[in-house]
């Protein structure tokens, strides 16, 4: 009895995550449309970009070369390379904002004698010697256009507005299957559910990267803190409920590099689920004690707390299998859930960039992005977990990036691929798990449950799959000249 109820509650609260993302659906499409931007400032104001960097010396050349080359005032943009690099990188910055000093760039390479509060920490850093009225911020894999200040400044003019985010684009789309599947459920956030929170006035984050911040904004909210991994989804929260704004523009479109290994892949989603929820702790009661509307508090607990939807998803699995409760009339729900699974295709199709392939090439990846969301989901429980029950902040591990730009391009020899191998042995035991309590399934005559789990079982398989070609693949190429072609590519 108890199991039944608890696999209920589970089930429920899975369908409320899916609910939340119909609902931002039918916001995207109310709210469609093209809205004209605000008119250009009389006078543009002083702008500092930040560019903190940590060993980035496959992707420096590429992100100095783009700041230098914003189309912007000179006299008007100030330029802080915040490097707290181990390696050669710090050389390399240090050259090349020495020779755009002489030539008349206000670039300054600004060193830490530690590494205290990693990216927030460096950006706080930063701020109390920065002379802009606006910081602009990108990760040392983005490349901004020319352009990008002239287009987000604008917003501005709205006195409450705080932060401005562009969207993210993909330097990299199709390099590999990993990355394509990374690229359309990232356009699912950026272009549907940033798109729908921004213009309906719901609560939503800065997402770390490709954005500008008012000075007096960030001030006002308490700073850059580090007591969380997700310091940009901290930060939005806090200003948010001190009456700030943050508006999105997705015409304006930054690309980047997409994590092309596997374990850097799970490092970075591990990183936000575990800041995500550490962010939840710290402000869900503010937000429940705020002014706002109900409806923007229930939104925004929704929206904190997204990342449950993993743990949530390993322990239906766990219920089904390891307590026995399939003889329940609860079991028969699972057709009535598994509809609700339907919503993250929907997303992923409306969630069409300019850039982005035609609909039937997404149409045939759908599968495969539902299967990685839900392969992903043992390694995102852990840390969800970790950041729902356990301490404060926590290493901030760096997502290595290669600066690739087409299939011929290798990575697996970098300096800067993770030590560790990705064997996806987690996955591997829970894919066991599944296909074991298919059989009994089958043996029993439980078949409602048997979809659902088969689904399970695909999804930690593709994570195995991927991790175990892509460890075969460098150990081939440390001895052989012409790769082998595997299934990444």
């Amino acid at each position: 009895m108890v199991a039944t109820l608890f696999y209920a509650i589970i089930s429920l609260w899975l369908a409320i995550y899916s609910l939340h993302g119909l609902y931002l659906l039918w916001l995207y499409h109310r709210t469609k449309g093209t809205r004209l931007p605000p008119p250009n400032p009389r006078e543009w104001p002083k702008v500092t970009v930040q560019l903190p960097i940590y060993n980035e010396f496959t992707t420096i050349e590429r992100l100095l070369t783009s700041i230098v080359s914003l189309d912007y005032p000179r006299n008007l943009l100030e330029i802080q390379v915040l490097d707290d690099s181990a390696d050669e990188t710090s050389a390399f910055a240090a050259e090349f904002v020495s020779k755009w000093q002489e030539a008349g760039t206000q670039i300054n390479h600004i060193r830490r004698e530690h590494r205290q509060g990693y990216k927030a920490g460096a950006l706080a850093y930063g701020m109390s010697c920065a002379g802009g009225e606006f910081l602009a911020l990108f990760d040392a894999d983005f490349i901004p256009p020319p352009n990008f200040l002239k287009q987000a400044l604008p917003y501005f003019h709205y006195p409450r507005v705080g932060c401005v985010q562009a969207r993210w684009g993909h330097t990299n789309r199709e390099y590999s299957l990993l990355t394509r599947l990374q690229a359309m459920i990232i356009d699912a956030h950026f272009i549907v559910e940033q798109t729908a929170r921004s213009r309906s006035g719901l609560l939503m984050n800065f997402n770390g990267s490709a954005g500008i911040w008012r000075k007096t904004c960030i001030e006002d909210s308490g700073g850059w803190s580090s007591r969380t991994l997700t310091e940009d989804f901290d930060l939005s929260y806090r200003a948010q409920l001190r009456g700030w704004r943050v508006a999105y523009t997705p015409e304006l479109v930054v690309p980047a590099e997409l994590p092309v290994e596997i374990a850097a892949y799970k490092h970075q989603q591990a990183r936000w689920a575990r800041g995500s929820l550490q962010t939840a702790k710290k402000m869900l009661i503010p937000l429940i004690n705020s002014t706002l509307p109900l409806r923007l508090k229930i939104m925004g607990i929704i929206h904190l707390t997204h990342y449950l939807v993993h743990p949530l998803l390993l322990f239906a699995l766990f219920l089904s299998l390891v307590l026995k409760i399939q003889a329940s009339e609860v079991y028969e729900w699972i057709p009535v859930f598994m509809l609700f699974a339907l919503v993250a295709p929907l997303l992923y199709l409306t969630g069409h960039a300019p850039e982005s392939p035609p609909w039937f090439n997404r149409l045939k990846l759908i599968p495969a992005a539902m299967l990685l969301s839900i392969g992903m989901s043992v390694n995102n429980a852990q840390a969800a977990l970790k950041g729902l029950l356990g301490p404060a902040e926590g290493a901030f591990v760096r997502t290595p990036k290669y600066a690739l730009k087409q299939q011929s391009d290798r990575w697996e020899k970098s300096r800067y691929v993770l030590s560790r191998y990705s064997w996806g042995i987690p996955e591997l035991f829970f894919m066991a798990l599944t296909f074991m309590g298919i059989i009994n399934a089958i043996r029993i005559g439980d078949f409602y449950i048997i979809p659902w789990l088969f689904v399970y079982g695909s999804g930690y398989g593709l994570i195995t799959i991927i991790s175990i070609e892509q460890i075969i693949r460098r150990k081939v190429l440390r001895t052989q000249t012409h790769p082998f072609l595997f299934l990444g590519n």
